[in-house]
């Protein structure tokens, strides 16, 4: 098999008192690595737990209050994690989600710890999906560790890349093609894909493109702004995006992009886009067509299940 193949994993979450909002137990089938998941409520089931005072790696992850819709994360290691991240709890008023990773065979060196962490603060950082409280970003080199060790790593680091996001954390994911090669003009490094749009009365135009489960507006695309609607879901976000420059000032009433953005739904780019609650399945349609997101979705579905 080349490495350019994919191929399916098995993905076990194990709910450790038979409550989804309880302590979990995540691990993928043939790796030993093992996750504990809990929220402030289970944190002590956490602590407590005997594969957590192991060595390994430790998330704390929460809402940033000075940003909304962004996540704040805290990444740490210790020789027992357990100690670690409760000391680390205490000192952190954000966080709402506590992952401890260790390893069934307790295999883990404080050098093998120390190499995960800061090579997760380093992923995350260039992903740019989380603002990250560590005040400092360690270089991954800091302990020396041998080829075949550091190989053994970047393997973990590849299994957590792919169960972190099933427990809801997606700060490894890199960001679409379309956000990052900025460098290319937007029909150039889009050209693969459907293009969607907004086109408002008013002549406010906007474009996107989904990629990779991600609707993403591009630069130059326009939002409306001082509509007078009440924004009850994502006024927060708006006012973010204003706040960092993604939004510009783009005359009377109106708003455009600076840079392209990733939303989690069409309905959350459409209600930036139109300063409104919208449907964005019904907002956004195919470009040069009358055909909206949610029809168009239907129609791949069916062309899918046809070539099943």
């Amino acid at each position: 098999m080349s490495t350019a193949e994919t191929f399916g994993r098995t993905i076990q979450l194990f709910l450790v008192d038979g409550k989804p909002t309880g302590l979990r137990k995540a691990t993928i089938h043939g790796w030993t690595g093992l996750l504990f998941v809990s929220g402030a409520s289970a944190f002590g089931d956490l602590t407590k737990r005997v594969e957590v005072d192991r060595t390994g790696v430790y998330i704390l992850a929460g809402p940033d209050a000075d940003k909304p819709g962004l996540t704040r994360v805290y990444i740490g290691s210790g020789n027992a994690v357990s100690e670690r991240i409760e000391q680390s709890a205490k000192k952190r008023d954000f966080w709402e989600t506590a992952i401890a990773v260790t390893t069934s065979d307790d295999d883990l060196s404080k050098g093998h710890a120390e190499y995960l962490e800061a090579r997760l603060i380093a992923l995350a950082a260039q992903a740019g999906r989380v603002v990250l409280d560590n005040g400092t970003q360690p270089a991954s080199d800091r302990r020396r560790l041998p080829e075949a060790d550091v190989a053994n790593m970047e393997q973990f680091l590849a299994n957590l890349r792919i169960i972190l996001p099933v427990i809801g954390v997606d700060m490894l994911k890199p960001q679409p093609k379309a956000v990052t090669q900025t460098a290319t003009p937007p029909e150039a490094r889009t050209e693969a894909e459907i293009h969607f749009e907004i086109r408002h009365k008013s002549g406010v135009r906007a474009t996107a493109v989904e990629e990779e489960g991600e609707f993403v507006v591009l630069e130059g695309s326009e939002a409306l702004t001082g509509t007078g609607y009440v924004q009850q879901s994502y006024g927060g976000l708006k006012d973010k995006l204003i706040a960092d420059g993604v939004l510009v000032p783009s005359g009377e009433g109106r708003m455009r992009f600076s840079r392209p953005w990733s939303f989690n739904s069409p309905s959350a780019a459409a209600a930036v886009v139109l300063d409104r609650n919208s449907n964005g399945r019904l907002e956004w349609k195919v470009r040069g067509s009358s055909q909206n997101y949610h029809d168009w979705q239907q129609a791949q579905a069916a062309v899918q299940g046809e070539s099943a």
